[in-house]
């Protein structure tokens, strides 16, 4: 997972605009299975809600959500892996951080219709969220939290509607940005620059979001977050 130094200076939040509006055009998922109601993941009364945090690569998403999830049992979080195909990196553990398959794998997923969302970021380079997870752990009361990015996010928005709350993690710049993955050390020169040129598409779509968090001080965004997901759970 992302980890963000936390020498930054200060956080903002803003609410975002209307989530209600169509996003259709972002959808990358091209399966119809949300059509059949018997494939639906629903989420009925009296089962968990959902927090779906996306941002940029680098904005420290991952680093608040794993700040969340270990420090406030009380939320009763169960973190939602994603599927992917890309290669582990560091100690990260398939089950754990992802789901690690290969592109053959995560093609038959598809066509069998068991995402709720994926993305083909890159040639064979897929991420997406199994349907099955989200039942599972929703249908036993948990709060699922999502760590996804920004199309996977405002999908996962967009069918859930109400029961979930959306949070974009913003970097308070794209220079800082470039700093952060630079500093991470995981990336070529060339990928940083893809990861900076998709970064500055992945800004134009926070408005899209119910809540956008500007993440300059990791610890006052960490307690901004704190305060957005009690009072959502709790409401």
């Amino acid at each position: 997972m992302n980890k963000l130094s936390s020498e930054n200076q200060s956080a903002n939040i803003t609410p975002a605009a209307n989530i209600q509006e169509d996003t259709s055009n972002i959808t990358s998922s091209p399966d119809n299975s949300h059509d059949n109601p018997s494939d639906t993941p629903v989420l009925r009364r009296g089962q968990g809600k959902l927090l779906i945090f996306s941002a940029p690569s680098g904005a420290g998403k991952s680093t608040i959500v794993q700040w969340l999830m270990q420090e406030h049992p009380e939320f009763e979080l169960a973190f939602s892996i994603s599927c992917t195909t890309r290669a582990p990196r560091g100690t990260e553990q398939n089950g754990i951080e992802y789901i690690f398959l290969s592109p053959e794998q995560f093609k038959e997923k598809i066509a069998k219709g068991e995402f709720l969302e994926y993305e083909e970021v890159y040639e064979n380079r897929f991420y997406g969220t199994l349907k099955s997870q989200v039942e599972s752990q929703s249908a036993a009361g948990q709060n699922v939290i999502f760590d996804v990015d920004v199309k996977g996010g405002c999908n996962i928005k967009k069918f859930y509607g109400d029961r979930a709350l959306s949070l974009f993690i913003q970097p308070p710049s794209i220079e800082e940005l470039r700093r952060r993955l630079v500093g991470r050390q995981t990336d070529s020169a060339d990928a940083i620059e893809h990861r900076l040129a998709k970064a500055s598409e992945e800004l134009t779509f926070s408005d899209k979001f119910d809540k956008i968090i500007v993440n300059d001080d990791l610890e006052k965004a960490k307690q901004k977050t704190y305060e957005i997901v009690k009072a959502f759970l709790e409401g």
